[in-house]
């Protein structure tokens, strides 16, 4: 195959996928956007992205907090079994968003974990609390694989500089890695939130889909759906729609500079 014809083949490839996933968004946007200004002012939908925006928020927030050490510990600690760690760490990547819903309901609904913990008023099947922890059981690992990446590309000799002038290594971690990769976890944050906004099979199975209750965004549209209700589902629809390509327009402004100079040294 010549170079030019291998070069039209890739182009038409790329060009006929794009069409695709164009004409499939477009469709859903020219349909939908209409119906938003009526449908934000109905109460369900209102409640549906109020309880998404904050459950998606506290969620990612969980995810930073806890995707950060663990992505450190993968990448800087010669552990044993780390790689074994990393893999196992990656499972909800590989599941279906389901089957992570049905993995946590039977952790926290049946077993004696899961009464003990409701014992204590911590209840997360159909809850409010078992929406974030839905989201945060799909999307942690995700966040991890990315930061450790981001971390694992700053050369670690930076943080021996560091620690020979006086800086313990949390204080290394936070004056020189930290820095170097804040775009990277900027643009872990958008794409977490985003997800976690969008979460549909884990939510449904943990938290339920109860009307003003645990009625994010996709479960409004899956519930709308099942009623028959086209413009409130299509305004749903639209809405995630457009905060996708929001969330992926911030992603690629914050792009993935690692080796930018760090302020203060």
């Amino acid at each position: 195959m010549g170079a030019k014809l291998f070069k039209t083949v890739n182009v038409l490839i790329t060009s006929l996928v794009l069409l695709f996933i164009l004409a499939a968004v477009s469709t859903v946007l020219v349909r939908g956007i209409p119906y938003i200004p009526a449908s934000l002012k109905a109460p369900e939908l209102v409640f549906a992205i109020r309880l998404s925006l904050i459950t998606s928020i506290v969620s990612t927030t969980a995810c930073l907090l806890v995707a950060i050490p663990v992505s450190y510990t993968l990448a800087r600690y010669n552990l044993t079994g780390r790689r074994i760690a990393a893999n196992l760490l990656r499972i909800p990547l590989t599941l279906p968003p389901v089957v992570s819903g049905v993995c946590l309901l039977l952790l926290f609904g049946t077993t004696t974990f899961g009464e003990i913990l409701a014992r204590m008023g911590l209840r997360f099947v159909f809850t409010v609390p078992g929406i974030i922890l839905a989201q945060f059981f799909v999307n942690l690992p995700a966040l991890i694989t990315v930061l450790k990446a981001a971390i694992e590309a700053v050369d670690i000799r930076l943080e021996y500089v560091a620690r020979t002038l006086g800086c313990t290594p949390s204080r290394a971690f936070l004056k020189v890695t930290l820095p170097l990769i804040r775009n990277n976890i900027l643009a872990g944050l958008v794409l977490t939130w985003g997800k976690a906004l969008g979460e549909f099979g884990a939510v449904l199975m943990l938290a339920g889909a109860t009307r003003f209750k645990t009625e994010t965004l996709p479960i409004s549209l899956y519930l709308n759906m099942a009623t028959g209700d086209m413009e409130d589902l299509m305004a749903s629809a639209a809405i995630l729609i457009l905060i996708a390509v929001i969330s992926l327009a911030v992603f690629e402004r914050a792009g993935v500079k690692l080796y930018e100079r760090v302020p203060g040294l």
